[in-house]
């Protein structure tokens, strides 16, 4: 080891003798100051905007430090830097005939290529070093900065830093020319960042593959996560290009047949191979999350969940079809980054079976895959397909042969998971949002349902109620059983089921039942029935509209609650004096109806005075983490259409209000309403009552040894389709979340599954504009103007001597 600490010695001082070693340096801190003050800049602007932009600014270490930030910024580029450095190693020793004496000299080959190896880690430990200026930096800038997320992303870089110059050293090897040596390192470069997409579809080479590719192997220690798999890919990948030097070294030192080096090499290719493959494995990662609030850690609700299957297995089969929009997502080719997926669930239960099974059948309608193809058979459209995307349409099975398997058309043919245990089986769907894939708490809900008996709601449409059509506007469809829609009931864990109480009775063990806008009286049967219901104890969803005071007040009247008389309406004009407010980015809740002329004066047209936005109150945010998300966000709930309600008590209920109007702004309109004016005031004399109004009431008393829980409603609007999925208030309302928070408290929060994780604290920079042009000065020139200061000084007294 002391030979090579000397040859360790004496190359850093032949690499620091040069420019080339202080020219790299000086611009490796320039590039890591840009990159570091940009992403600062980038924060500080959102931070000094205020509002809006603040919501942005949560994990700013991952933010400045991460993929996106200095540590990913930099690592696409030091690969440029590493073989400038490497490619005289060996090169230049072969070269210039120096190698025949450290061949005749008592120094072995693994002396040589250690001793050498062991220069590039103290450079690269030098830049590593550099990396921890900005890291101490950040830790006095960024307000609660993640310090262990910063460290372990050091350590990341450092690995791929020591990863790269194994690689550069062996190609020093192979050639007395080091411009050669240089181009040929980048070559391999490029092949361990491309091989992982090769041979994809192959089964067996897809995981050895993928195991080769250096491309993104250390984006997760640059967010805080190390994973044993990761780090072993660099020990090995390491180990085996220094092996490769030492095999090319001793070929030349000694006479050895061709024969047993290229064997020597295949060895070790396998070795390297068969080690990163076992790594690899699920049973076999080691992990640890070491962000603040463990942020790739599953949740301990889901954990929780996890565990209670037990040693029995879980199997899980992924349904792809060929003709599917999500057809891309569940090629062969991607197969591993599902599996990358699923790795968070199987360190915890590694006896889950993933499975895939490959067709091709009519999807949903609503792609429009046969009237985009007319005049095509089913069959040639998936011939069409399986050219498109270089797949053997053999692979697939045909509608026969997938439906003696499963029934799929109630998942409209679509990408689906199924999940089994013990006999029970459940789907996990993808969503048309940005995020596609289930997130953890789709995935836990999945899991839960086969633990647990799974929550129905119940929809009465005996008297033509409101009901799950995902197509009716004034239907509860999407949010019960939108099949693509992530906050969807059926994708947080419920099921929900249609009942006519005429010929009907209602079922026993059911979560909730729904009476949304019947638009008929109810029969004396279906009074008495709910009457019944009531009293039992079941939880209840009541929602009424306007003008349907006689239909509901004598069944809520044993509730203590009544439909006041006449319907809310709100003007949001007058909270600015009359004048519409203007927004640069979109319009506001109060010019929706409100147009400018072309010389800027407001042009009076329709105002939509129906749509009334009443606030969570701080009494219900304690009843649901729905609830009191939307209570802290002061986020509105739009009613199109609502009526007052009243209450007095009743027996053992407790009433929450937990919606309430504003009473700045809305009022209680006795007269008749002009649906089509342009204005709206209040007026005394039609018998318009100011004041604050319940919209939505919740209600709750023991009953048997159960809390019995009741939401009264006076809107039907806000949980419908139209309310929540196709409003103009879709991205400023809380209604879909609300929504979810109303079935949610009927389960007792079982369902969905809480899987927030504790927010990040890091949401907050300490600097200001001002000591941001002061660290650009430092960091961007006075620290490189030092550096070439010392090096030209260094460099001119080597040259005197």
């Amino acid at each position: 080891m002391n030979i090579s600490l000397k040859i360790a010695k004496a190359e850093l001082r032949t690499l620091f003798y040069s420019p080339i070693a202080w020219f790299l340096t000086i611009i490796f801190i320039f590039q890591a100051a840009l990159a570091f003050t940009g992403k600062l800049q980038e924060s500080l602007t959102k931070q000094e905007l205020g509002g809006y932009y603040l919501d942005q600014l949560g994990f700013l270490t991952n933010a400045v430090f991460g993929i996106m930030g200095i540590f990913g910024d930099l690592a696409k580029k030091v690969y440029l830097y590493i073989p400038l450095l490497t490619m005289g190693l060996i090169s230049r020793e072969t070269s210039s005939g120096t190698i025949k004496l450290l061949y005749s000299s008592p120094v072995t080959v693994k002396q040589i290529v250690y001793g050498k190896f062991l220069a590039m880690v103290a450079y690269s430990f030098l830049l590593t070093l550099v990396m921890c200026l900005f890291v101490i930096t950040g830790t006095m800038v960024i307000q609660s900065a993640d310090t262990s997320t910063m460290f372990v992303g050091l350590l990341g870089f450092f690995l791929i830093l020591c990863t790269y110059a194994a690689i550069g050293l062996f190609m020093s090897c192979l050639t007395t020319y080091q411009v050669v040596a240089a181009l040929s390192t980048l070559v391999v470069f490029a092949i361990l960042s491309y091989i992982g997409t090769v041979w994809q579809e192959i089964d067996f080479v897809r995981g050895l593959t993928y195991f080769l590719s250096i491309s993104t192997r250390a984006d997760r220690m640059f967010v805080g996560y190390i994973s044993s798999k990761d780090v072993v890919y660099f020990v090995v990948i390491t180990a085996m290009f220094l092996s490769f030097s030492m095999f090319k070294l001793q070929g030349e030192r000694a006479s050895v047949s061709t024969g047993k080096t290229f064997l020597k090499y295949i060895l070790s290719f396998v070795a390297c191979l068969f080690i990163g493959y076992l790594s690899s494995r699920p049973r076999f990662i080691i992990s640890y999350d070491a962000t603040a609030v463990k942020f790739f850690t599953l949740h301990p609700n889901v954990e929780k969940i996890m565990k209670e299957f037990g040693d029995e297995p879980i199997e899980v089969t992924t349904y792809v079809n060929l003709v599917d929009i999500f057809v891309w997502e569940g090629l062969p080719k991607r197969r591993n980054i599902d599996l990358d997926r699923w790795e968070p669930y199987l360190r915890v239960k590694n006896n889950i079976s993933l499975k895939y099974v490959y067709y091709y059948d009519y999807p949903g309608e609503e792609q429009g895959v046969m009237a985009s193809n007319p005049g095509k058979t089913l069959k040639e459209i998936a011939e069409q397909a399986a050219k498109t995307f270089d797949v053997d349409l053999g692979d697939f099975k045909t509608p026969e042969e997938i439906g003696k398997i499963v029934d799929l058309r109630t998942e409209n043919n679509s990408y689906v998971m199924q999940l089994k245990y013990k006999g029970k089986s459940t789907f996990l769907r993808l969503f048309s949002d940005p995020g596609t894939f289930p997130a953890e708490t789709e995935v836990a809900a999945a899991m839960k349902r086969l633990l647990v008996p799974v929550p129905k709601i119940v929809f009465v449409e005996s008297e033509l109620e409101r009901g799950r059509d995902p197509k009716a506007e004034g239907d509860y469809g999407i949010l019960t059983n939108g099949l693509h829609e992530r906050a969807s009931l059926m994708n947080q864990g419920f099921d929900t089921e249609s009942i006519s109480l005429i010929r009907q009775e209602i079922p026993a063990g059911i979560a909730a039942l729904v009476i949304a806008d019947p638009r008929k009286d109810f029969s004396p049967q279906s009074v008495a029935k709910i009457q019944q219901y009531i009293n039992k104890g079941g939880n209840l969803l009541i929602a009424t509209e306007p003008g349907k005071q006689s239909v509901f007040n004598p069944l809520l009247k044993i509730l203590g609650i009544q439909i006041m008389d006449g319907q809310l309406v709100q003007n949001d004009e007058l909270l600015n004096g009359g004048k519409p407010k203007i927004k640069l980015n979109g319009p506001s809740m109060s010019t929706v109806g409100v147009q400018m002329d072309e010389n800027g004066n407001v042009r009076k047209n329709k105002v939509n005075f129906e749509m009334v936005k009443p606030f969570l109150t701080k009494a219900a945010a304690v009843e649901s983490r729905y609830f009191n998300k939307a209570f802290r966000d002061s986020a509105f709930v739009s009613m199109q259409g609502a009526v007052a309600l009243s209450y007095a008590g009743h027996g053992d209920f407790e009433v929450i209000p937990v919606l309430t109007t504003d009473k700045n702004v809305s009022w209680l309109k006795k007269g008749k309403l002009e649906t089509d004016s342009a204005t709206l005031s209040f007026s005394a004399t039609d018998g318009d009552v100011r004041g604050s109004f319940s919209t939505l009431l919740a209600l709750k008393r023991k009953v048997n040894g159960k809390e019995q829980r009741i939401i009264v409603s006076g809107d039907a609007d806000f949980l419908s389709n139209k309310g929540i999925f196709f409003s103009p208030f879709r991205n400023a309302q809380a209604n879909e979340g609300f929504g979810t928070g109303i079935f949610s408290w009927f389960t007792y929060n079982q369902f969905p599954v809480d899987t927030r994780h504790v927010e990040m604290k890091d949401n907050r920079l300490t600097i200001t504009v001002g000591g941001l042009k002061k660290l650009k000065i430092i960091y961007m020139g006075i620290l490189p103007g030092i550096l070439l200061l010392t090096g030209m000084v260094f460099l001119l007294r080597r040259k005197r001597k």
